[in-house]
């Protein structure tokens, strides 16, 4: 067994190609979540200040910049491991397994953040939320945060996080389904036919055994076709035949 050079290429099923497309669209939406957090992060500072403005909470400036750290940082950690997820979509498509189980892995991750990012925002947010002392209640900061943010920001927010969610559980569905186990799976070792006189690694020549000759054309044959033979004996004049030998008589001397 051999490798071919001449193997073709492995056809990459449309399935793969699809979830790519599915984790670059994820991707995608977690760029414009990322550039619509960083463009109203001042608005969403001040809504918080203002909610804590009356109330008597110990360093409410402190717990503002938590709360604004928290958000950006959160974007930033999704936007990283989608980076990450558009990185394997590439190996994805040249048909490595290890990258095939790194996306599992991490689109899981990604899975349960986007997922509860969804169920929060879609609850409201700090809505619900009960006041810590005199300190404004979930309610009061939503509230704010809804008459200073911009009347877009929250739908589109939840419409890019519930595209995310879909086409990252489509991506790890479609690799897992037959055809992309098959694209995934190491190839075999292609067989060729031996060459003769050609010698194969772990399989030494034996001795005293030639090589078959690279012969080109058709093997030769003798250049005389028909065997050749003594030629036959003559007699001489001055031979003559012994007495006791029958036939002739030998002539009379008188």
């Amino acid at each position: 067994m051999v490798d071919s050079q001449n193997t073709p290429a492995r056809q990459r099923p449309s399935i793969v190609s699809i979830s790519s497309y599915l984790l670059y669209l994820f991707l995608a939406c977690q760029v414009i979540s990322l550039i619509i957090t960083l463009s109203t992060i001042g608005k969403t500072r001040d809504a918080l200040r203002d909610a804590y403005a009356g109330s008597t909470v110990e360093n409410a400036d402190q717990v503002v910049d938590v709360f604004v750290a928290f958000g950006v940082g959160a974007g930033v950690l999704l936007l990283l491991l989608a980076i990450v997820l558009g990185v394997l979509a590439l190996f994805n498509n040249q048909g490595r397994n290890g990258a095939r189980i790194t996306t599992w892995i991490v689109g899981g991750i990604m899975v349960c953040c986007v997922g509860g990012g969804l169920v929060s925002n879609a609850a409201g947010g700090f809505a619900g939320g009960q006041a810590s002392g005199d300190g404004p209640s979930g309610d009061e900061i939503q509230r704010r945060l809804e008459e200073a943010l911009p009347s877009w920001v929250t739908p589109v927010s939840l419409l890019l996080n519930a595209v995310s969610l879909i086409a990252l559980l489509a991506a790890l569905i479609l690799l897992a389904l037959p055809k992309a186990n098959e694209f995934f799976r190491k190839p075999t070792a292609a067989w060729e036919p031996p060459t003769p006189g050609a010698s194969y690694p772990g399989q030494p020549q034996a001795p005293g055994q030639p090589g078959y000759p690279q012969s080109t054309g058709e093997p030769g044959y003798p250049s005389s076709g028909e065997p050749s033979y003594p030629p036959p004996a003559t007699n001489r004049p001055d031979d003559t035949p012994p007495a006791d030998r029958p036939g002739s008589t030998p002539p009379s001397t008188s």
